[in-house]
């Protein structure tokens, strides 16, 4: 018999089973034995006593998601490398000329972000002076 026919799976299930009940009854506990009421401040968020000033949902620009997107992107890599510098001596010179080649790349990829100005979210100086410069010629 190989091992993949002795591993059973009905303990996983069982467990699966527990857990998706467990959850179940405390939702369902809680929505049944919850309080519900309506008053006026209880949507508002709570600052610590400190009243309110505006809306707790703002809209952000989309370059804070993009660079929320940047840094999973090149975490991902950094754990990667990292990964092969535990893996350094076991992966010889393969591993090494593949890294040196993801490392490329990702440098390649920086090259082509900062060029397309993907990187670029703060004014831009010479669009303000240029735009200044023509305020000051309309007056």
């Amino acid at each position: 018999m190989s091992l993949v026919q002795d591993i059973t799976f009905w303990p996983f299930i069982v467990f699966a089973f527990i857990v998706i009940s467990l959850i179940g009854i405390m939702i369902g506990l809680s929505w049944i034995l919850g309080e519900r009421h309506k008053e006026k401040t209880t949507d508002e968020p709570y600052e610590s006593g400190i009243p309110p000033t505006g809306d707790a949902r703002l809209r952000f620009s989309s370059g804070f998601y993009i660079i929320a997107m940047f840094f999973v992107i090149f975490d991902l890599d950094a754990a990667f490398i990292m990964l092969w510098a535990v893996s350094f001596r076991e992966l010889g010179v393969a591993g090494y000329i593949g890294i040196l080649i993801f490392i490329g790349l990702l440098v390649v990829l920086l090259i082509y972000e900062l060029s397309i100005g993907a990187l670029d979210f703060g004014p831009n100086g010479k669009k303000i002076l240029k735009y200044k410069n023509r305020i000051k010629d309309l007056s």
